[in-house]
């Protein structure tokens, strides 16, 4: 399955992770292979566009290399080209790590990261243009030094938090509070490295005390839709777990809420934060299959084959001994099974 590259496509505005990113840079065009699971996640889909997003709270769980990220923008893909408003973030490590500006408001009791917030409108805006010129804000809202009167398009709401970036932090959860209300559009959040959100973050408050995601707002938003505190009338919340940044692994709190072994012994006497466990009740896991099937190796190795990004000569006994020298692992079979193949002519 190729994915569009048009100006205004998901994958284009949004980005992809950058294991993701490096691979699409070898091949012509970014693609990937459609799995059973890939048919399993459409179908939440189809069944979640008319229900409430507080029955559809999944996390995406797996070992590395096991294709969660791909199953993730395979989804949004789809939710894209099917009527849906989407928000895709695709490292959702970067609203933790320090790396973007932060400040705190007085009036919410958090910290919000403007510059953040100003590029995940503009991107927003870019995909879901269309929808968002259907849609109507259904009550006046005041915005720091003016109000935004009823009737107003949503569309000229998130254009005003983009020509105007101070605003961009109070547009962000009024247009989501919006999108909540209105029932025309299914609305789909999709967060890859999830897991990061609740983890202690690396930001400081002025004593120098670590910040816990639920005090930034954007990771406050996140969680709270992912709880089900916050729903969409229509819509549904994936998430994709990452082991990329050995610095936000899965925490115990939302290891435990999905049902996965810990890491480490953990027994009544360690520490779980409330909060934290508060945000991962009630999230299902989905768990992506550990190894490709034959049939879906077999169709990858075909793609990079026919794509020319490897010289060798692709015959039975090269796919079948790469594909058992990586255990069937999608990231391994490729990585450390073809593109080791090019290192080694």
């Amino acid at each position: 399955m190729a994915f569009p590259m048009s100006e205004n496509e998901g994958i284009r505005a949004y980005g992809v992770p950058k294991n993701m990113l490096l691979e699409f840079r070898i091949l012509s065009k970014p693609c990937s292979v459609v799995r059973d699971v890939t048919l399993a996640a459409v179908n939440t889909l189809d069944y979640a566009s008319d229900r409430s997003s507080k029955d559809t709270r999944l996390i995406l769980t797996g070992p590395s290399g096991c294709g969660k990220s791909y199953l993730l923008l395979q989804a949004v893909e789809y939710a894209v080209h099917n009527n849906w408003i989407v928000l895709y973030i695709p490292r959702a490590v970067n609203l933790v790590n320090s790396s973007t500006a932060y400040a705190y408001d007085a009036r919410t009791r958090t910290y919000l990261q403007p510059d953040y917030s100003y590029e995940l409108l503009r991107r927003f805006l870019s995909v879901n243009s269309a929808a968002l010129h259907d849609l109507t804000l259904q009550e006046d809202v005041v915005l720091e030094d003016r109000t935004v009167p009823a009737g107003t398009l949503l569309a000229d709401l998130v254009r005003l938090g983009v020509d105007r970036k101070e605003l961009s932090a109070v547009v962000l959860p009024t247009l989501m509070e919006a999108l909540s209300r209105q029932t025309t559009y299914p609305v789909f959040l999709a967060v890859d490295d999830v897991q990061s959100l609740f983890c202690a973050t690396k930001y400081r408050d002025p004593h120098y005390r670590t910040v816990m995601p639920h005090h930034l707002a954007i990771p406050r938003l996140i969680l709270e839709y992912a709880s089900g505190k916050k729903t969409f009338a229509r819509g549904a919340f994936f998430g994709a777990e990452s082991t990329a940044e050995t610095r936000f692994l899965m925490p115990l709190e939302l290891r435990e809420a999905l049902g996965l072994p810990e890491h480490r012994p953990a027994g009544p006497y360690v520490a779980r934060r409330p909060e934290l466990a508060e945000y991962a009740a009630g999230l299902r896991n989905v768990a992506v299959p550990a190894q490709l099937s034959v049939g879906e190796a077999a169709a990858l190795f075909e793609v990079w084959m026919e794509d020319q990004a490897l010289h060798s000569e692709p015959n039975d006994e090269l796919f079948m001994t790469k594909y058992s020298e990586a255990g069937g692992n999608a990231r391994a079979f490729m990585w450390k099974g073809l593109l080791a193949t090019l290192s080694s002519l």
